[in-house]
């Protein structure tokens, strides 16, 4: 018997449909990682209100935009979704903390960035074997 799992090829709906996930997840997560970055008044004013001290806008930025670009190398896509699960679940944390009406959005935005490389990873679909 051989370790390794088959999966069949992914279809080019599938594919495309991942790619578009991706695409529009990482549009939202670059947002906003520079909005940190650039301590632009929003961010710093929902941070603060989140309990975070100013000090600590920037390297949250970075973590941030540390695990998009690892997500979105093919190489590495695997270990940035992984890195972005810690982070978003830190994000969930948080708002559950501060009772957030908006506690769930950050579980959808970890939710779709797996579904997306589910769609355009073999080795995420082999890992995950979903049945019909």
């Amino acid at each position: 018997m051989s370790a390794t799992a088959t999966t069949a090829p992914a279809s080019r709906g599938m594919l495309w449909t991942g790619r578009i996930l991706t695409v529009l997840i990482a549009l939202f997560l670059l947002f906003d990682s520079s909005i940190k970055l650039v301590k632009a008044p929003a961010a710093v004013q929902g941070t603060v209100q989140l309990g975070y001290p100013e000090s600590k806008i920037v390297p949250i930025g970075l973590v941030l935009l540390a695990s998009l670009v690892l997500y979105l190398l093919p190489r590495t896509s695997i270990l940035g979704a992984i890195l972005l699960t810690g982070y978003l679940g830190g994000a969930t944390a948080t708002m559950v903390r501060v009772s957030s009406p908006w506690i769930l959005f950050p579980v959808l935005i970890g939710a779709l960035a797996w579904a997306a490389l589910y769609l355009r990873d073999e080795q995420v679909r082999a890992l995950i074997p979903l049945r019909r």
